[in-house]
């Protein structure tokens, strides 16, 4: 066997048994940004079979360009607790009751925890659809998101899950898709507001929840869905949504497990 046989036989074998892996999940979550880097590391703490789905070809959402290009991004406490266990270099700031961090280290730090902790991050995968069965998203329907780009009529493949995690951003693309699609859904997309840092941190974490059966949002996305103000590049509020929103998951999933023995 030639070697460039060879190199190609790894690639298609170890790629067949990581994708037989994803399945059926435990969580899927949408977007690989703050937050849903974040919501899978602490749910791969658990041992739960969780992957992330990511459309571009780099993760960390828009962390990497810190302010307007300048490379920081600030953080308020609490949240400056959860980077600290990333081993995320802060930098206190004077008279401010808030903290720096650089805009490069932070996203790479946060992949690396959510992959050591036992997630899977894909690139370059969208997600296009839901699985929907009986009055509960049950998995995602996705494709390259290359495909996407070119607009070839080809068809998606789906993976199921027992939670879906809409972190894809401003956008909330994936609660859109559910709204949009299903009407019976009864959800309604307010779309995100203009800049107020502050009230857009302080609505963040209410508006982290199960919007839909087996649908949760986090980030930007929460806000989005709910009509909450955008925060800029103040990131702890997305960074405490990413952990409530796995603390949520969490309940439900052992709610579910102790029904299954009454």
């Amino acid at each position: 066997m030639e070697l460039e046989e060879r190199i190609t036989k790894a690639i298609f074998d170890t790629s067949h048994k990581y994708f037989g892996e994803l399945l059926h999940l435990d969580v899927a979550v949408c977007g690989g940004g703050p937050s849903g880097l974040i919501t899978a590391k602490y749910l791969a703490e658990k041992n739960l079979n969780v992957a992330i789905f990511e459309r571009n070809l780099s993760f960390g959402g828009g962390i990497w360009g810190g302010g307007m290009g300048y490379p920081m991004i600030v953080i308020e406490k609490p949240a400056d607790e959860i980077l600290r266990e990333f081993d995320i270099k802060l930098v206190p700031v004077e008279g401010m009751n808030f903290y720096t961090a650089n805009s490069v280290e932070v996203p790479a730090k946060l992949a690396t925890g959510a992959i050591n902790a036992g997630a899977k991050i894909l690139t370059g995968i969208f997600v296009n659809d839901l699985v929907l069965r009986e009055g509960k998203v049950a998995g995602i329907v996705i494709n390259s998101y290359a495909i996407e780009k070119a607009n070839f009529h080809v068809d998606p493949l789906a993976l199921m899950a027992k939670y879906v995690v809409d972190a894809t951003g401003h956008e909330a693309y994936v609660a859109n898709i559910l709204a949009r699609k299903n009407s019976e859904a009864n959800i309604k997309i307010y779309g995100e507001k203009s800049m107020w840092a502050e009230e857009g941190e302080r609505d963040l974490l209410d508006n982290t929840k199960e919007i839909y059966p087996g649908l949760f949002v986090t980030g930007m996305a929460a806000n989005a869905v709910y009509g909450s103000y955008r925060m800029g590049a103040i990131f702890g509020g997305m960074f405490l949504s990413g952990k409530k929103c796995a603390e949520e998951i969490l309940k439900k999933l052992d709610k579910n497990e102790k029904n299954l023995f009454r």
